[in-house]
């Protein structure tokens, strides 16, 4: 699918002086139900995050990279914290990518995206090529929602047709044998290329991280790829939950740590992306999907309170409030729902994100700035961050992705 406040201090070639250590609770799940329990809250935050000293104290001194003063943050984090800005700031989902000619020519020379993800060095680069050429907001880690699997006993492959994951998870071995993961021995590329990004963008923008949901990593492992149906893992929820649970559990504890990694190594905010839970039925997304993503938000919430946290679902319009439920600072939203109402059904605590339906990108330049403008106005100058509705589409001409761009950016309240 790629983040701190001012120019590198503390973080930069290397892992930041004061890194935190993520220690992740087991989530638990009780009852016939599996409802999430809570995590508990003996474990104090061994970490202060970059802001903790700065909202109240603006006009500190302070030298360290925890107590930069808020006004020196990039406009995205001061947004996506609820503060009000003087323009919403903008990014796009899959903003590094098929739509540029620069990512095509590298990927002819590195046909393999694992390669392309894996590498930091390409990785870094690829993550750079709309920042050269746009100046977002926000610059996100060139990677994969499967990249940690190999690092939980789970191997994949992503060729031209999509994900593979071969054989899937379909047999309690097959589940029981998903273990630990251990970001910093599995997944040292991602750490390494959130490091470099911080050092390139320094406080010009925010270098942002991003997951994987629990139930969507799931889906991927027990369908085997992508699915049309999403029959198989259906079938074990309505068959045999329990085992459903123990992978969905094994998955949050995994995430929570992935997420804490990223952030350790630079992302001053993360994006979870739970791409197949809109496809639930309410009564199933709150026993499959909404527990472990409360999981996931309160472990990385327990360690590092101030980072930013946005969650999107596909198709998750009328999964809006139950999103907000899960503890997170932003809920991105598709293009499916007006802004307006999302704000209303949402209420003024909750940041929002989104949400431009990306093929307006298609059209004309008097339409995108038409479209971005009614946006910006519905979503307010509060908790705001411009981005589109779903990932930007490969056909897309590079000439409207800069006018969304421009026109977000000169925007004022």
């Amino acid at each position: 699918m790629a983040f701190v406040a001012v120019a590198p201090v503390g973080i930069g070639a290397t892992a930041p002086a004061a890194r935190a250590t993520c220690q992740i609770g087991v989530s638990a799940f009780v009852g016939r139900d599996h409802v999430a329990a809570r995590l508990p809250a003996a474990t104090a935050p061994v970490h202060m995050s970059i802001n903790d000293a700065g909202v109240k104290a603006a006009s500190s001194t302070a030298s360290t990279a925890d107590t930069v003063s808020a006004s020196k943050e990039p406009l995205l984090v001061r947004a996506a914290r609820g503060e009000t800005t003087e323009r919403p700031p903008v990014w796009m989902m899959r903003q590094a990518g098929r739509y540029m000619k620069v990512y095509q020519e590298l990927a002819k020379k590195h046909p393999s995206f694992r390669e392309r993800s894996e590498v930091s060095e390409l990785s870094t680069e690829i993550s750079l090529q709309p920042w050269t050429a746009f100046r977002p907001d926000g610059v996100i880690l060139f990677s994969d929602i499967l990249t940690p699997l190999p690092g939980m006993g789970v191997g994949f492959d992503i060729p031209d047709k999509g994900p593979v994951i071969s054989p899937p998870l379909r047999s309690e071995g097959a589940i029981r044998a998903v273990h630990t993961l251990d970001p910093d021995a599995a997944c040292p590329f991602v750490g390494q290329t959130l490091r470099d990004l911080r050092t390139e963008v320094g406080g010009e923008a925010a270098v942002l991280g991003f997951v994987g949901a629990p139930y969507t990593l799931a889906t991927y492992c027990i369908e085997g790829g992508s699915s049309k149906s999403y029959s198989a893992i259906k079938k074990m929820a309505y068959t045999e939950p329990a085992l459903l649970h123990s992978l969905l559990t094994k998955f949050a504890d995994n995430i929570a740590k992935y997420c804490c990694y990223q952030i350790e190594n630079g992302a001053q905010a993360v994006q979870m992306f739970d791409s197949w839970a809109g496809q639930l039925s309410p009564v199933d997304y709150d026993l499959f999907a909404g527990p472990y993503q409360r999981s996931v938000v309160e472990q990385v919430k327990a360690v590092h309170p101030d980072v930013p946290f946005i969650i999107y679902i596909s198709q998750g319009g009328v999964l809006l409030e139950k999103m907000a439920a899960t503890g997170v600072d932003v809920v991105s939203v598709d293009w499916t729902v007006d802004m307006a109402d999302a704000r209303a059904r949402l209420g003024a605590d909750m940041g929002v994100q989104g949400n431009l339906d990306p093929a307006v990108l298609l059209g004309s330049k008097e339409l995108i700035t038409e479209r971005v403008i009614d946006v910006i106005r519905k979503a307010g100058p509060t908790g705001h961050v411009m981005n589109l509705g779903h990932g930007v589409l490969p056909i897309t001409p590079e000439e409207n992705v800069a006018h969304y761009f421009k026109t977000a950016q000169d925007f004022s309240w």
